[in-house]
Order: C-alpha cells, then sequence, then structure tokens
C-alpha cells in the first residue's frame, strides 16, 4: 500500500482567520473539483437507474425519454441537457425535485431554460394533480411570466408522454460529449477545466 501526500491545507478555523494564501491555496485545488463535475453528474444518474417508484419505467429511462424526444424533435443541446436532468434530483429530494435539476444547470444555461426546469413540476402537475385532489391549474399562477409557453411546451411535448415502455430511447452514453461539454467549462470564466475525471 502506497501512501500518497495529503494536498496542503489552510490553517484557519473560521473565515474570519483566513487569509488571501489560504485562499490562493483553496482555488489552487478547486480545478480538481471542477474537472470531476460530468463525472458525478454522470453518477448521480445511476440513483435513477431500476428506481421505478410505481412508474412503467425508472427514472433513468424517464430522463432518458424526455432528453431523447427533445433532441430528435430539433431541440438545441441546451434544452436537450435540462430535459436529460430535470428529474435528477428525485431520489434525494422528492418533495422538491425540480430545484435540485435548476440548481445544478443554473451557472450553465440560460434564465427561460432554467426557469423551466425550476418550474416542470408544476406544470407537470396539469395531468395528473386532479386525480390526487389537487388543484391541475396551479400553473395558471404563473400565466404572466415570459416562460409560461416554454415550460407548457416541455412538459406536454417531452416530460408529460415519457413514460413509453416501448420507446426507443438513447443510451446515457449517447449524451456523454453533451454533459462534458457543458459541464467542462467554467460558466463564469469560460475556461475549459479539462476532461481528465481521475
Amino acid at each position: 500500500m502506497t501512501d500518497q501526500a495529503t494536498p496542503p491545507r489552510a490553517s484557519f478555523r473560521s473565515f474570519q482567520e483566513s487569509t488571501k494564501d489560504d485562499w490562493m491555496l483553496i482555488m489552487e485545488q478547486r480545478g480538481e473539483l471542477e474537472a470531476v463535475l460530468a463525472s458525478r453528474i454522470f453518477e448521480q444518474f445511476e440513483h435513477l437507474r431500476d428506481d421505478y417508484g410505481g412508474f412503467p419505467v425508472d427514472r433513468l429511462e424517464h430522463s432518458l425519454q424526455t432528453a431523447t424526444r427533445a433532441e430528435r424533435d430539433g431541440q438545441d443541446d441546451e434544452y436537450v441537457l435540462c430535459a436529460l436532468l430535470h428529474d435528477l434530483g428525485d431520489p434525494l429530494t422528492p418533495y422538491n425535485h425540480p430545484d435540485v435539476g435548476a440548481a445544478i444547470l443554473k451557472p450553465f444555461v440560460s434564465e427561460a431554460n432554467h426557469w423551466m426546469v425550476e418550474h416542470h413540476g408544476i406544470f407537470q402537475g396539469y395531468y395528473f394533480w386532479h386525480h390526487l385532489g389537487m388543484d391541475r391549474n396551479t400553473r395558471d399562477r404563473y400565466a404572466d411570466s415570459p416562460h409560461y409557453a416554454l415550460t407548457e411546451e416541455f412538459c406536454s411535448e417531452y416530460d408529460s408522454p415519457a413514460f413509453d415502455p416501448g420507446y426507443d430511447s438513447n443510451p446515457l452514453e449517447h449524451y456523454e460529449a453533451l454533459i462534458r461539454q457543458f459541464f467542462g467549462t467554467n460558466p463564469w470564466t469560460g475556461r475549459t477545466v479539462g476532461s481528465s475525471d481521475a
């Protein structure tokens, strides 16, 4: 067994005590975190595999089917990425899963696509909430939003019909380059963080 050198660490006990040298050290190591982001996204998809929750397809197939439908309909890469990640938070936050997908995507996508992912749960409710004694028209609270039609279309055309066990979806590997493209770039600097995900 080989001992690996422990990377240096800052020595402060609170941010108030931190120094410029501490933050230079931290920022040097941040690149490693950024470099594995795409791989961590892939890991999260594994939590959707074989998780049916009573649905006709597992959560991974639903995500792939939503993205595949959007892609085959000619939507752009950013939209397809949103379709792929929209339910990524399901296993971790079943009460507010749209917030997780939206938070992951926020620095990488447009305001419109972020809003669409953040609100898709309410818009999707139009198709089934009345069966549960809830108001299916809750989405109408957002009727004045410039992103209402976009989100309504996302749910009606791609999210809502994406539970078909007979649909021929693209495999997750099909979207690897897309995920690495978006999550391999620092959204604030535009700097490529690299593709070596060790």
